[in-house]
C-alpha cells in the first residue's frame, strides 16, 4: 500500500461526511436539537482533520518531479518540469490534475475554518450552555460552501481517469484547456501559489515564524489544561483553564495555514518523508483527544483543589505524549525524512 492507495481510501470522506454533517445539523436547527447540534459539529471537526491526509495523499498521487523520492507514486510525472509540461502518460490531463488539486486546496481551505468554527461552537455550548445563533449560521454558510467545492473537487477528480463520467461541455473544456496550456504555458494558481512560497524570499521565513507563534500558543494552553488534569495547579479549576482554549485553537490555524503553505510550496518533499507521515498521523489523534476535554462532562466536575479522575488523567497525560512526538517529528525531517 501506498499514499495513492490511502488517497482512494480518504477521498470519500470530505464529500459523504459533509453530506451526514450537513444532514444533520440541518435536522439540529429544524428540530432544535441540541443533542443533534453537538453531534453534527463534532462531525463537521472531524471531517476537517481528516481532510488533511486526504489533501496531502491526493497530492502524492497527482504531479511530482521526476527524479523526487515522491514521483514513484504520482499519476503525473513531468521531466524536466518547465510550466504545462504533459504527463508521460498522454491520457491523462495534467490541467485535470492540477484543476483539481486546486478546487481540492480551496475546499480545505475553507474545511479548516468550518473545523474551527464548529469546534468554536462546541466550545460554547460548553461554557455557555447553548450555542449562538451568530456559530449556527456561520456554520451552516460555511458547510454548504465546503459541501459545493468538496463535490466539484471529487467530480474533477473522477474524469482524471473516468472521462466517462464528464459531460461533453467538461470534456469540450479540458480539450481547450490542453490546447491552450501547450500553446501559452501559464501557471495555474495552486502551482503559482507554491512557487512564490519558495521564490519570495521573505515568505518561509514569515511562514516559519508563524508557525512557530502558532505552536506556542497551542501548546502553552494545552500543557496547562493538561498539568491541571494531571495533579499540578490544583487552585484552579478545569472550566477557569477551560476560557484560553481559543486561543489553543487560534494557535492551530496558524499552523495548518503557514503548514499548508509549506507542502505547496515543496509537496515532494514531504508526502513520501516518514517523520512527516507521523507528525499528521499524531496530530490526527492530538485533535480527537482534544475532543475529549470540549464535549465530555467529565473533566467538568473538576472544582478547586479537587484531584481529576483517573480517565482525565490519562487522556491529560497522552495529549502531552502526542504533542512532544509532534514537535519531535517535525524537527526531525530533515534528519529522518531526508527533506531539503
Amino acid at each position: 500500500m501506498n499514499l495513492a492507495h490511502l488517497h482512494l481510501l480518504f477521498n470519500h470522506f470530505p464529500t459523504v461526511g459533509m453530506i451526514i454533517g450537513l444532514g444533520l445539523f440541518l435536522l439540529a436547527i429544524i428540530g432544535k436539537s441540541e443533542h443533534l447540534t453537538q453531534a453534527s459539529l463534532v462531525v463537521f471537526l472531524g471531517i476537517s482533520l481528516v481532510t488533511l491526509p486526504t489533501f496531502m495523499t491526493g497530492s502524492a498521487a497527482g504531479i511530482m518531479p521526476a527524479g523526487s523520492d515522491a514521483a514513484e507514486q504520482a499519476i503525473c510525472v513531468v521531466s524536466p518540469t518547465p510550466v504545462n509540461a504533459p504527463c508521460k502518460d498522454p491520457t491523462v490531463s495534467r490541467t485535470l490534475i492540477e484543476g483539481h488539486r486546486d478546487m481540492a486546496m480551496l475546499g480545505l481551505l475553507v474545511m479548516e475554518i468550518l473545523g474551527s468554527v464548529a469546534w468554536l461552537g462546541l466550545w460554547q455550548f460548553r461554557r455557555n450552555g447553548f450555542v449562538s445563533n451568530a456559530n449556527i449560521i456561520a456554520v451552516l454558510i460555511l458547510a454548504v460552501m465546503t459541501l459545493g467545492i468538496m463535490a466539484k473537487a471529487a467530480n474533477m477528480a473522477g474524469g482524471i481517469r473516468h472521462p466517462e463520467v464528464m459531460s461533453d461541455e467538461e470534456k469540450a473544456a479540458d480539450t481547450s484547456a490542453r490546447a491552450a496550456a501547450a500553446a501559452s504555458p501559464s501557471m495555474s494558481p495552486g502551482t503559482a501559489l507554491g512557487r512564490f512560497v519558495v521564490g519570495a524570499p521573505w515568505m518561509w521565513p514569515v511562514c516559519e515564524t508563524l508557525h512557530f507563534i502558532g505552536l506556542s500558543l497551542l501548546l502553552g494552553v494545552v500543557l496547562a489544561v493538561d498539568l491541571r488534569m494531571m495533579g499540578f495547579m490544583r487552585s484552579v479549576s478545569f472550566a477557569t483553564l477551560h476560557r484560553l482554549l481559543p486561543w489553543a485553537v487560534l494557535g492551530f490555524g496558524l499552523n495548518v495555514i503557514t503548514g499548508m503553505f509549506f507542502f505547496i510550496g515543496a509537496a515532494d518533499q514531504y508526502t513520501v518523508n516518514f517523520a512527516f507521515q507521523w507528525k499528521i498521523g499524531l496530530v490526527l489523534v492530538a485533535g480527537l483527544n482534544a475532543v475529549y476535554f470540549t464535549t465530555l462532562d467529565q473533566p467538568w466536575t473538576l472544582g478547586t483543589g479537587e484531584d481529576a479522575p483517573i480517565t482525565a488523567k490519562a487522556f491529560a497525560m497522552s495529549a502531552v505524549v502526542l504533542w512532544v512526538a509532534i514537535m519531535f517529528f517535525g524537527s526531525m525531517l530533515p534528519f529522518l525524512g531526508g527533506a531539503f
